[in-house]
């Protein structure tokens, strides 16, 4: 099967770590590699919004999946990371049969980490710091970022309270001092911030 492999799909995701918001994954098929890709944490908010582009208009196909705060207070993080990876692979699959008018074959899924996606047709494999390491983990990893933190601008303008433009969600100072004056929104997983300090964690019982 693998000496017949086709395409290499790569796939990565963001917003593991945060207090607010989504984790999003993206999916990717390189047409033509671009100068400059590379993990998106090494790469300057401008940088990536430059180079997701270039990706994209150079893909052969992408896709991106995510899972809602509720999913992961549901599920955990981990299930609702890989949750939305399957979700990725999903939308890349519909984003190649709408350009292409058939489905992918004989492909191989590289994903950054130590885990594998559940219940995918292709082989794959696990590659911890793969997106430091792999060209294709490295492109999904900036469309999966550039994803995220442009969802939660768009979501700082429906809870302008706690300053989702800036820190995406992250547990800055701010954040944080932001939901004790204010109390979590909907967007808030509640299982993270369970997880704060023990004054934090007394007012989100």
């Amino acid at each position: 099967m693998v000496s017949n492999l086709k395409f290499t799909i790569g796939i990565d995701e963001a917003g593991r770590g945060p207090l607010a918001g989504p984790v999003v994954s993206a999916a990717v098929i390189i047409k033509k590699r671009i100068k400059g890709v590379k993990d998106s944490k090494a790469l300057t908010p401008k940088a990536r919004d430059v180079l997701f582009q270039q990706i994209i208009d150079n893909s052969i196909a992408f896709g991106i999946g995510l899972s809602t705060p509720e999913e992961i207070d549901k599920i955990n993080i981990l299930k609702a990371t890989l949750l939305s990876m399957q979700r990725a692979l999903a939308s890349l699959q519909m984003n190649y049969r709408m350009k292409f008018g058939k489905e992918i074959v004989n492909a191989l899924v590289l994903v950054d980490g130590n885990k594998t996606v559940p219940d995918i047709t292709f082989p794959e494999k696990a590659i911890v710091k793969g997106d430091a390491k792999i060209y294709e983990i490295s492109a999904s990893s900036i469309i999966a970022k550039v994803t995220r933190d442009r969802v939660m601008t768009a979501l700082s303008k429906k809870y302008p309270d706690y300053g989702f433009e800036k820190h995406k969600g992250y547990a800055t100072e701010s954040h944080r001092k932001a939901i004790l004056q204010f109390g979590p929104s909907k967007i808030h997983r509640r299982t993270f911030l369970r997880k704060l300090n023990e004054r934090e964690q007394r007012l989100f019982r």
